[in-house]
């Protein structure tokens, strides 16, 4: 509160303390990739290995692809000799060739050799793709496989430019740390004020309730960008917006992920590796991107703080205080204005480590885990409202032994009628057809009165209940005495003429007058069948009356049938349903109650397995064939790997020769990169098929990070070399060598490079300090920078550097000295052994020479355990707190 006009002044409030102990952590990184020294032709082995292991060549195309560059008149440079195409067809034939030789091989041929190569082998292609399209109409599956042959060798081609291009997929990666340490508070922005003139009182009305908070574990931030985002944090106003802003980032189509303990990753533009410090671009760049990041934090946090005031639900109980104020003086006013409070945060950035590192990238880096989600796709697929089409009329008693008409789907044998058939698809018993489905009534004409006239005769047919006559056949003989005789049934087609003396019917159909229609067709019950005879003397006659069920008894036992079946189909159905339903919800378990540190394993080991194809290309076998069917052959369990517990199979020295080849190099991988650092980028639908994006899209999963793997068409994945490996590396991808410590050629870019990076973070990052130092040790907790304007000699005995400033420095401390610049690598570490004045140090000896000028000094830095400080700044966020001011007479400015 200010003081009255005239009364004593306050001395100004002292400085608030730093909370060491409450300082925040965020690691980070800056990716600078480099510019080779000199792009070569030769080397880069392994470029060249998965550029020909991409290509996929199938037999004769190396032949087709040299005779197509020689019609071509390929320039000087761009055609292979014949030892490099030798080398090429050894990739046409099945299995695994020595990968090792092979690319220790391909590092002396041309890179524009191979270029040409892969080039010849796209027009080949395409115009194999082409001439399937105009002859099958540009549809079926040969031209799918054509097409995806064209794109591999695209791809493969392009992929081998960029590998190869200037960059050459090198580049640094500055490990650094953001520390954030509370700083006290400090008054923010105005929010009210009460204005009081003389002797004027006024109620001021507060209220206050209890409320039940997640705070600072559930939190919901809305950014400047109106993006809503849900996350778990620990405990701080700046690492929940940090976090919260990183998670932001996240959001977009190219998303930066790691697997250890770099969370932020900030990229530089590509530069020549000419050394780094305080002022090199890439400190100014990861400078600027942690300011940004907490500046933009600062903000989010605050825009938090209003809306959770405007939106919190009040609960429990509320209490209301009304305080009055008065202005004691009788002439001039007073105001009354109230301040939110700020929290102050003291930001600074370290580089503690650098890494070299090896981009490549993958195409469909989840593939394998989209499996599980095809399968899912299938099975959802299968879920619906039941249908069954079996007709009526496919449910017969005949004996069918042809194919069947659709939609009749199993056919009928020799010995069983289509409705058992049927039953047996159903798995449902069947009521058999109504009895005899053809009923034979043999009636004989007996006791006829014949003889010299006419006379008539009458049989009675009783048709069974149920059944209609389908057909009659009649087998009779007639004798006649003296004149010709006659016969007909009524109501046939049997003409009443004469005959002779003899006349025999065998197996006569008996027809309606029209001759077409069977006499009595579909009658029932009793039905007579009446005769006239004419000079007939005696006479031998037998019906046979062929009965059939009815219509409408075969419908009603269709019917029958066709209910059973449906039931029996529906049961059948609701039952495959619920156990659909159960393995889709097992399924989904399965894919999305999962741990999140298990989730970025199981993606870690994806890029991991990713990386090894890559390099030792698409053939590369996890599990030789000759291996595997030796386990076959003993019999053993190669379902669930159980062959090497039970000592079933001992495969002999041969066997294991590809296991033991591809295992040393798999071990040389793991071990010369910090996976733990990896970086991965992921690009959506990039190098996906298009036909497959609906699918992709659809991917959803819980974890953000997750559903961004899956749904990635390709990654670019930053390898980091672990400290120690660089020369190795280098020889591997370079020359193809396996773990060769050897110095490289001393042309090749990747030894320059690998050699800069190993003295540079050697010599100005002095990695983690010890447990428990010494309380003699004299290394400061940062580090101590200054330059040198002068030009100094080598010496071996001491010599003093004139400095820009001395403070700081410590007697017996190690100091490094310049730079590495270019190929110039005269750095080199010291000891101080006196601090003469403010402007000189001097150190035991000098090895090498130190040019310094005005313009350009050279760097003298005595290393931090923290690392190098590279920038710091303060941030504010604000707090819960209200501050209070009473101004008197503010007319007057008092």
């Amino acid at each position: 509160m200010a003081d009255q006009p005239g009364g004593p002044t306050q001395p100004p409030p002292p400085p608030s303390p730093l909370i060491e102990s409450a300082t925040r952590e965020l690691h980070k990184g800056t990716l600078v990739p480099l510019r080779l020294p000199s792009i070569l032709s030769f080397g880069q082995a392994m470029a060249k290995l998965g550029f020909v292991q991409r290509l996929g060549l199938r037999p004769g195309e190396v032949e087709d692809a040299a005779r197509r560059l020689r019609e071509m008149r390929a320039e000087a440079g761009s055609m292979p000799d014949a030892t490099a195409l030798e080398l090429l067809g050894s990739f046409e034939e099945p299995g695994v060739p020595h990968l090792l030789q092979a690319a220790q091989a391909l590092a002396g041929v041309p890179v524009e050799a191979l270029l040409g190569f892969g080039r010849a082998v796209v027009e080949l292609r395409r115009g194999d793709l082409e001439r399937i399209t105009a002859e099958r109409g540009g549809g079926g599956e040969a031209a799918g496989a054509a097409h995806n042959d064209l794109h591999g060798a695209v791809l493969a081609v392009k992929g081998l430019e960029i590998s190869t291009d200037a960059h050459g997929g090198v580049g640094a990666l500055n490990l650094e740390r953001l520390e954030m340490t509370p700083a006290g508070i400090e008054r923010g922005e105005l929010v009210g004020t009460v204005p009081l003139a003389p002797l004027e009182q006024t109620a001021v009305t507060q209220k206050e309730w209890s409320v039940q908070k997640k705070e600072f574990t559930s939190i919901v931030t809305d950014s400047l960008e109106t993006l809503s985002e849900t996350g778990v944090t620990d405990n701080t106003e700046l690492s929940q917006s940090t976090n919260s802003q990183q998670e932001h980032s996240n959001q977009f189509n190219v998303t930066g992920t790691v697997s250890g303990g770099i969370p932020v990753i900030s990229g530089s533009v590509t530069s020549s590796f000419t050394g780094q410090g305080k002022e090199s671009e890439s400190a100014t760049e990861s400078r600027k991107h942690a300011t940004g990041l907490t500046q933009k934090a600062s903000s989010r946090a605050k825009q938090e703080h209003k809306v959770t005031i405007a939106t919190t639900t009040v609960t429990g109980t509320s209490q209301t205080t009304t305080r009055t104020l008065r202005n004691p003086n009788d002439t001039n006013p007073i105001r009354v204005d109230y301040y939110s409070m700020m929290r102050k945060w003291r930001v600074r950035l370290y580089r503690y480590g650098l890494r070299s590192t090896y981009d490549i990238v993958l195409p469909e880096p989840a593939s394998s885990m989209r499996r599980a989600y095809v399968e899912l796709t299938a099975l959802k697929a299968r879920l619906g409202p039941f249908v069954f089409d079996l007709p009526h009329s496919d449910i017969t008693a005949d004996i069918r032994t042809g194919d069947p008409k659709p939609p009749v789907t199993d056919p009928p044998t020799p010995d069983q009628p289509h409705y058992l058939v049927l039953a047996d698809r159903y798995h449902a018993p069947a009521p058999p057809p109504p009895p005899a489905p053809t009923k034979i009534i043999n009636l004989s004409a007996d006791d006829l009165n014949l003889g010299v006239g006419r006379h008539s005769g009458k049989v009675t047919v009783n048709v069974p209940p149920n059944y209609r006559i389908a057909s009659i056949l009649m087998n009779a003989s007639l004798e006649h005495a003296e004149h010709d005789g006659r016969f007909t049934v009524m109501g046939t087609n049997i003409s009443f003429d004469p005959f002779g003396h003899h006349k025999d019917y065998v197996d006569f159909a008996l027809f309606a007058h029209d001759g077409s229609t069977p006499f009595l067709l579909n009658a029932t019950e009793s039905q007579p069948i009446r005769m006239l005879f004419e000079d007939v003397n005696s006479a031998t006659i037998t019906f046979t009356v062929r009965c059939v069920p009815t219509n409408e008894s075969m419908d009603q036992w269709r019917a029958d049938v066709w209910n059973g079946f449906y039931n029996a189909a529906q049961a059948q159905y609701f039952a495959e349903q619920q156990d659909i339903a159960g393995k889709i919800a097992a399924l989904e378990e399965r894919l999305t109650n999962v741990d999140t540190l298990t989730l970025r394993r199981e993606e870690n080991d994806e890029v991991m397995k990713g990386v090894l194809r890559y390099l030792l290309g698409t053939r590369f076998p996890t599990m030789p064939g000759k291996v595997l069917a030796a386990f076959e052959k003993a019999n053993v369990d190669v379902t669930h790997g159980t062959a090497f517990e039970t000592g079933a199979i001992k495969p002999d020295a041969e066997e294991w020769t590809l296991v033991r080849q591809y295992e040393e190099i798999v071990r040389f991988v793991n071990q010369a990169i910090e996976w733990e650092n990896v970086v991965t980028f992921l690009y959506s639908y990039f190098w996906d098929i298009p036909a497959s994006w609906d699918f992709i899209r659809q991917l959803e999963h819980p974890d953000a990070t997750r559903q961004a793997f899956l749904r990635a068409g390709s990654a670019r994945i930053v390898l980091t070399v672990r400290r120690g490996w660089e020369t190795r590396w280098a020889n591997f991808v370079d020359r193809g060598l396996l773990d060769d410590p050897r110095e490289p050629d001393p042309e090749s870019p990747y030894w320059t490079i690998a050699q800069e990076i190993a003295a540079y973070d050697d010599r100005n990052y002095p990695g983690i300090p010890p447990a428990n130092p010494g309380k003699t040790a004299t290394r400061l907790e940062d580090a101590v920078i200054t330059t040198s304007p002068v030009s100094v000699s080598p010496s071996t005995g001491p010599v003093a550097i004139q400095v820009a400033a001395s403070a700081g420095f410590l007697v017996g401390a190690q100091v490094v000295i310049d730079s590495v610049r270019g190929l110039d690598h005269n750095q080199e570490a010291q000891t101080i052994v006196e601090i003469p004045d403010a402007t000189h140090i001097k150190v035991g000896k000098l090895t090498k020479a130190h040019t310094g000028t005005a313009a350009s000094p050279f760097s003298v830095v005595q290393p931090g355990e923290k690392g190098e400080l590279i920038a710091e700044w303060n941030e504010y966020t604000p707090t819960s707190g209200i501050d209070i001011t009473v101004t008197y007479n503010p007319a007057q400015g008092a």
